[in-house]
């Protein structure tokens, strides 16, 4: 039985009685309905994890005592990079959740010039928190113990002026001349996806500039919530842990 788990961002050590987060504690005992000598399982976000039984349930207060540490991980040895132009209502969380699924390494979101929605100031700071947070319980779900980190909101074209290259940088065009099949494996892929109307011409101008390359999963023109998740599935396949070699 897979045993439920949590992510506890402080200091975990095999042996220590710590009393869970309050988020943590509030799913545990008011959704999962978790009783004193449940077994569970916590997650720093460091790797590895640790097998861990409930001790006491108060009021305001979930006591845990940990057992050993144990040396587990699910990472891919692919780490892609999801430079995510913003996307309207929940469309955001739903790529960002699929995405760690998938094994993406971080996120950037950015404001791209056919973004619907704009972010700024503490809107946006609470909106990257909020992602940030779909990103860790999506590694909860998935059995990940690095968690991948949600950077702060950025501009694209800004972004593209000052982001170091690090190894293939792609974007998704169905006329372009090269299918992801057509590259040589990679081991570190930034991958640009636009909004909801794409990435606009300058945009697309200033990502080549910046040495991204156009490539094609298909002919079909695919929704921002879908292009993403089926690069990352494909380069899973083709290059990372998907192969099973």
């Amino acid at each position: 039985m897979n045993l439920p788990r949590f992510y506890c961002p402080e200091a975990l050590s095999a042996g220590a009685l710590i009393n869970l987060p309050e988020p943590v504690a509030r799913h545990a005992v008011r959704v999962l309905r978790l009783q004193p000598g449940a077994s569970i399982v916590l997650f720093d976000g460091l790797g590895g994890q640790y097998e861990a039984r409930i001790e006491q349930v108060e009021k305001n207060r979930v006591a845990a005592s940990l057992g050993a540490w144990q040396d587990i991980e699910c990472e891919s040895a692919l780490a892609v990079t999801l430079i995510q132009a913003v996307q309207s209502g929940d469309k955001m969380d739903f790529t960002i959740q699929k995405a760690v699924e998938l094994g993406v390494a971080g996120i950037v979101p950015v404001d791209s010039r056919r973004s619907v929605i704009r972010l700024s100031g503490e809107r946006a700071e609470k909106r990257v928190a909020h992602w940030q947070g779909v990103a860790e319980s999506a590694c909860e779900q998935c059995g990940r113990n690095r968690v991948p980190q949600v950077a702060p909101l950025d501009k694209l074209e800004p972004w593209l002026a000052r982001a170091p290259n690090e190894g293939l940088r792609l974007i998704l065009a169905p006329d372009a001349e090269f299918a992801l099949a057509d590259l040589p494996p990679a081991r570190q892929v930034q991958m640009l996806i636009g909004a909801e109307g794409g990435l606009d011409p300058q945009e697309i101008k200033a990502a080549q500039q910046a040495g991204f390359q156009a490539v094609r999963l298909g002919p079909r023109v695919l929704r921002t919530e879908t292009a993403a998740l089926a690069a990352l599935a494909a380069m899973q396949a083709l290059w990372g842990d998907f192969r099973g070699d």
